[in-house]
């Protein structure tokens, strides 16, 4: 995916040119360490004149624009007459504060820049500091990779593979609204399609399936020789449907269709999507699938899809669980992803672990409110070193806030049933996420 980050340093040259031309350099070479491809002048843009022609010669997907010195708002005014962009505004720290000179005055550049950001009504986010200080790069990160996530979600094909069983319609996705509100194209197609499709398969034809999940899962031999061809046939079906068609994460249905129709589970061909880096996820979750795409993307790891069935208020944790289509790749080192039966129907393979321990850990879900107004849901913590807690996958989730008042607060908000458990901390892009989408947050 290509993507331009473009710096435009603004201001006027009646300023300490000396103090504004050694903060120049220092910014350039943080934004080059955040993005080695960033777009930078080789000046400052001391003039409209300046600004524009640095303007033509740049497709921003994102504008760093920063007041070097004090600049009028008649700059930002010509910055978004030009590029219908997010923008994020960065006020430089005072170099010196001796009772003499205002060297810079970035800050009143800010409010000058934020007032036509407001009258524009255009999103953009904030960082006040020096190039040098630690909290000023983790902010214009974070910002630039919740752009480049909303850039994916526009280029981004979402299977919807059947319906949501009934009583789970909080995972429907509708094409309009993924379309409108997050620029996803939305593909359904019914899980009779995939089904029919495997039985055509022969075993030499899913010979290399078989060999590459015998690699990932152990003990697949344990499972009913029938239903281990039958899986890889179903595998094979899924990978060419998202490879022929360029989807970038799907949901599917379950049960009752594949133990039913079918007679052996979808559950471990979610899982090894899910290796294979399509974000999938089971119950026809939509929404759901479209939260592990985030944060897959995100943290450039699978992330964990379940339910939250357990609570243990003296460890401060929150246990995650479904009936086994985690990625083998989380499982833990002692026991890696074993193959077994789905812990209602008897019918195998599905995945069999708990999940290795991540010092930073994110909860969260792309979900609605009871007015179906979108919103996210976001939960700090780390998951702990803990065996498979019941059948299926699971881990546990030692969360920063209390666990007690997050269940207590969640279930009260009308939260649905599934999470998504991204490995890595997140939390700041996914609140810049939902600022750019003019979706409500609700942290936890």
């Amino acid at each position: 995916m290509n993507f331009e980050i473009a710096y435009l340093p603004i201001g006027v040259p009646t300023f300490h040119l000396e103090s504004a031309g050694k903060e120049f350099e220092k910014s350039v070479t943080l934004l080059k360490e955040i993005d080695a491809s960033v777009t930078v002048p080789d000046e400052m843009l001391l003039s409209i004149d300046k600004l524009h022609a640095f303007m033509d010669t740049i497709q921003p997907d994102v504008v760093v624009v920063q007041n070097i010195t004090f600049a009028n708002g008649a700059y930002m005014t010509e910055i978004l007459r030009r590029f219908d962009c997010p923008v994020m505004l960065w006020t430089l720290r005072e170099p010196v504060i001796d009772g003499g000179r205002l060297r810079l005055n970035s800050l009143t550049g800010a409010y000058s820049a934020a007032n036509m950001l407001a009258a524009f009504d255009r999103p953009f986010s904030y960082c006040f500091g020096s190039p040098e200080e630690e909290s000023v790069k983790r902010k214009i990160t974070t910002f630039t990779s919740a752009v480049k996530l909303q850039k994916a979600f526009r280029a981004l094909n979402l299977l919807q593979v059947g319906h949501t069983p009934q009583g789970f319609g909080f995972g429907r996705g509708l094409d309009a609204e993924l379309a409108a509100v997050f620029g996803t194209n939305l593909v359904s197609i019914e899980a009779r399609e995939l089904i029919n499709k495997a039985k055509t398969y022969s075993e030499k034809e899913v010979a290399a399936y078989l060999a590459d999940a015998k690699t990932r899962i152990r003990d697949l031999e344990s499972i009913d020789a029938k239903n281990v061809t039958d899986f890889a046939r179903l595998y094979k079906a899924y990978d060419a449907y998202v490879k022929e068609n360029h989807i970038g994460a799907l949901s599917s249905r379950c049960w009752p269709d594949f133990f039913v129709e079918f007679g052996t589970p979808v559950c471990a061909v979610l899982a090894m999507l899910n290796d294979l880096n399509v974000p999938a996820s089971c119950e026809a979750d939509t929404y759901g699938a479209l939260s592990m795409y985030a944060g897959a993307f995100l943290t450039g790891k699978a992330t964990f899809f379940g339910d939250p069935v357990s609570m243990d208020e003296t460890e401060n944790t929150i246990t995650f669980w479904h009936c086994g289509t985690a990625a083998c790749s989380l499982a833990r080192e002692d026991t890696g992803a074993l193959a077994g039966v789905h812990c209602n129907r008897k019918i195998g393979p599905t995945l069999e672990f708990g999940c290795k321990a991540e010092p930073k850990a994110t909860i969260f879900r792309i979900g609605k409110d009871a007015a179906g107004n979108f919103r996210i849901f976001i939960a700090g913590g780390e998951v702990l070193d803990k065996p498979k807690q019941f059948l299926g996958t699971s881990l546990v989730v030692k969360t920063k806030g209390k666990s007690e008042d997050i269940i207590y607060r969640s279930v009260k908000s009308g939260w649905e049933p599934h999470f998504v458990v991204a490995m890595g901390d997140i939390e700041d892009e996914l609140e810049e996420l939902a600022a750019l989408l003019h979706i409500k947050v609700e942290r936890y």
